[in-house]
């Protein structure tokens, strides 16, 4: 692979020209796809398999034409206190609003809540329910509009008017605050860790095409693949992080390369080479990680991981093609202010076959890379100790993990969405804002329309439920839907206890009745779909521990590196969700980021810590652990590898990291509570698993293991394939030659029978 990877580079170097119009040509390409294609066409949230979902659907195959998917919007009228809403002008106000909310554009209907009878028991709020032929998305200015001036109409008279629903959400991912923010931090970490505006620009740069290929690639498959607003989502949080880290590999073993000698296409195919070998190997792991997420069963976590995968693919080829073209328009710009010095004084040479233990560049030898190292390795024990109880210590509150999907409860007070869900919880009691709707299919059956009352009698009778709706049933006579309120609040534990209840105790309820039910709603889909997902997480992290040992021992031929990999990616990812349920489940910090309201964890966020942070790991596992194989191997004791690891890598890991961490931290500062959660958790596990276990319980676990730790059995060295992530063939080419030299003696065994 280093081989064919450094003749990569050579050519990208030498035809940069080309390679820059190639991309210029792709990106231009993508960007016209994604503004002449048409609009996507949102199919909203499935979950094949679940009851929920098949009771779903079987309203959509009885009731044909109802817009099951439309949008509906809720309007909550207050009236002042002492006051009723039935009442003098509280009412008229109330009644000219829904006259408006019928007549509006795209409007299907609009309820009475007076004929209704949608009014509390106090009589001091009623809620008039709008129904839409569109979707969310599908709704026009106009109908928004008519919307809200309805509402600002009735406050004019003198009540308390919110708006709940789907009706105002336009969709759409971040607002472009998070990005910014992002590239804000990225900008000056590289600035620092480079000392070179160029050389700080360069991978925002080409980051940045990166996303614009992805995004504007996701956009022009929309509407076919039937991808919504959210998809864009993860790809565009790692397209970015990872494009950034990728290319300040690239730069930074091409400026080390430079510092030993070598003329400058040499050095941009060596940094390919070696680098890029690694950034395609840690490439590789995010993507298998992020198309796995296709085996839980979930459509739109399907097609997220796999627009995600896209994005991380595009990032590989730009870091291996068109960051060594630009380096080829300005080779030393990239160089910090001394070593563009000494370039004028007329260094050169081609230099491909010095070792990096010979010509390491001198001013990195006693970083503090190097001096974390040494410390280290003076106190294996205490280290690896503190650092695993930490973690631990952290990792505890996930024994307390609910999953859930926070609906308008978990939104900010400032809008109408959660003013609307509090009002109405206070008027109607928590569990009117999550009703469970009842499907009863009565085909078959002689009486139906008795069957259906048996049913909605026994249901209503259940503790936990406060009221049951009339039915109401298809044209065929043969299906009816009726809803039945809980008492508690759709988050509320008790809730789901209920659900199951009724599920458990169906066989007795229709019993000589000849029907059959099933439980559907919002609520019960969410109860559903976190009961999916957290079945699925065990085996979906088998399976990505299992992949990250395989890989890894393919890479660094040793038995103990890989397991001690996949026990520190097992503490970090455990850790970091902890620290979430700590904070959005158990408040503790909760306000600092604007998180009003607490509750169970989003039911696809530890799928989606599982898959990203696995790749992100296994990135600084390559990146970090390769240089230390790559000074073993030539010669240097267990301890010396160690050091010699962390004097070329620390930095670069350090500041890819802290690159990461912002990118994702900036995703906090949303008002979205699904991409506030997945920022904060995936910035705290990449924080945890850079600084904690790769920088601590690794070199610690290493030192400790010594020789042993790159011992491999000599039956299974000889069935693994041999994958030239470090360059040895490199080190054994003679200069400018692609292919090493026959009878060259290859650096030490290091496996060990």
């Amino acid at each position: 692979m280093a081989i064919f990877l450094h003749r990569v580079g050579r050519i990208a170097f030498r035809h940069r020209w080309y390679v820059v119009l190639v991309w210029a040509a792709v990106l231009a390409l993508a960007g016209f796809g994604a503004l002449s294609a048409p609009k996507a066409s949102d199919e909203g949230f499935s979950m094949p398999g679940i009851e929920s979902q098949k009771a779903f659907d079987l309203m959509e195959q009885r009731f044909p034409g109802t817009a099951a998917d439309g949008a509906s919007a809720r309007a909550v009228f207050v009236a002042p206190d002492g006051e009723r809403i039935d009442a003098g002008g509280n009412r008229r106000a109330v009644e000219a609003a829904v006259a408006s909310l019928a007549e509006g554009p795209q409007a299907v209907s609009a309820s009475d809540p007076f004929r209704a009878k949608a009014l509390s028991q106090d009589g001091r709020t009623a809620y008039a329910t709008v129904t839409y032929e569109a979707g969310p998305k599908d709704l026009t200015a106009a109908a928004r509009d008519r919307l809200k001036g309805a509402v600002e109409d009735a406050r004019g008279a003198g009540l308390t008017v919110e708006v709940g629903g789907k009706a105002l959400d336009e969709g759409g991912g971040p607002g472009g605050t998070a990005e910014a923010t992002g590239v804000a931090v990225a900008a000056l970490v590289l600035l620092v860790t480079f000392g070179s505006l160029a050389a700080a620009g360069l991978p925002l740069l080409t980051a940045l095409i990166g996303v614009g290929v992805s995004l504007a690639s996701i956009l022009t498959l929309a509407h076919a693949l039937h991808l919504s607003a959210t998809t864009s989502i993860l790809a565009m949080m790692l397209g970015l992080a990872v494009g950034i880290d990728y290319a300040l590999f690239v730069v930074s073993r091409y400026r080390e390369e430079r510092s030993r000698g070598h003329e400058p296409r040499e050095a941009a195919a060596v940094a390919a080479g070696t680098a890029g070998s690694a950034v395609v190997f840690a490439g590789l792991t995010v993507v298998i990680a992020l198309a796995g997420l296709s085996v839980v069963g979930i459509p739109m976590l399907t097609k997220m991981g796999l627009a995600a995968s896209g994005a991380v693919t595009v990032a590989v080829l730009i870091a291996l093609t068109l960051v060594p073209a630009l380096l080829g328009f300005w080779p030393n710009a990239v160089l910090t202010r001394r070593a563009r010095a000494g370039r004028a004084g007329g260094t050169g040479g081609t230099g491909g076959g010095r070792s990096a233990r010979d010509d390491a560049p001198k001013d990195a030898t006693e970083g503090w890379g190097t001096r974390w190292a040494r410390f280290v390795l003076r106190r294996p024990l205490p280290v690896l100790l503190l650092g695993v109880v930490g973690l631990g210590a952290l990792a505890l509150p996930m024994t307390d993990l609910r999953l859930g999907n926070p609906g308008d409860e978990a939104k900010p007070v400032s809008t109408t969405e959660r003013r609307a869900y509090d009002a109405l919880a206070e008027a109607f009691g928590p569990g009117f804002n999550g009703p469970l709707t009842i499907v009863v299919d009565a085909r078959g059956t002689k009486d139906a329309k008795d069957a259906v009352r048996t049913v909605a009698r026994r249901i209503g009778d259940t503790g936990g439920i406060v009221s049951v709706s009339p039915a109401r049933f298809n044209e065929a006579g043969d299906t009816a839907v009726f809803q039945a309120v809980p008492s508690t609040a759709p988050t509320d534990e008790r809730t789901k206890d209920l659900v199951t209840s009724i599920r458990e105790e169906r066989p007795e309820i229709v019993s000589g009745t000849g029907v059959t039910f099933a439980v559907t709603g919002t609520t019960a889909l969410d109860i559903d779909i976190a009961g999916k997902v957290q079945s699925a997480l065990v085996p979906y992290l088998t399976v990505v521990v299992g992949l990250a040992v395989i890989l890894l021992l393919l890479v660094f031929r040793s038995l103990l590196v890989p397991l001690k990999a996949a026990a520190g990616y097992l503490l970090s990812v455990l850790a970091s969700l902890g620290v979430v349920v700590l904070v959005f489940q158990q408040g503790h910090g909760a306000g600092l980021l604007g998180a009003e309201h607490t509750g169970p964890i989003m039911s696809l966020m530890p799928i989606f810590l599982v898959g990203i942070v696995f790749g992100l790991a296994m990135d600084y596992e390559v990146f970090l652990v390769s240089r230390m194989r790559e000074a073993y191997v030539h010669g240097r004791t267990p301890g010396e590898s160690v050091t010699e690891g962390f004097r070329h890598s620390a930095r670069v890991v350090a500041a890819a990291a802290l690159i990461m961490v912002a990118v994702f931290a900036g995703f906090v500062s949303e008002d979205d509570s699904m991409i506030k959660m997945i920022g904060f958790g995936l910035a705290s596990a990449v924080l945890l698993d850079a600084f904690v276990v790769r920088m601590a319980l690794v070199p610690a676990v290493l030192a400790l293991l010594g020789h042993r730790a790159w011992w491999l059995p000599a039956r299974l060295d000889r069935l693994l394939p041999r994958v030239d992530v470090e360059g040895e063939a490199l080190h054994r080419r003679p200069a400018g030659t692609d292919t090493p030299p026959s009878g060259t003696v290859a650096p030490r065994e290091v496996s060990r029978t």
